[in-house]
């Protein structure tokens, strides 16, 4: 595990941690068998190659 060689600042600490900002995910819009579904960018092609099955994601 990597450990800090010295002490970090307060102000650098939190200005690191106020660097990670949550993301939401976008929905990319797929119709399968006539059912439409939303998922993940991500996972477009896993999802039209049937390595996925959208109807469990909900």
């Amino acid at each position: 595990m990597a450990v800090p060689k010295r002490r970090l600042s307060r102000s650098n600490t939190r200005h690191r941690r106020s660097a990670w900002k949550a993301v939401a995910e976008d929905l990319v819009p797929i119709t399968l068998d006539g059912e439409s579904y939303k998922v993940p960018r991500r996972l477009l092609r896993a999802v039209e190659r049937g390595y996925v099955d959208p109807s469990r994601r909900r």
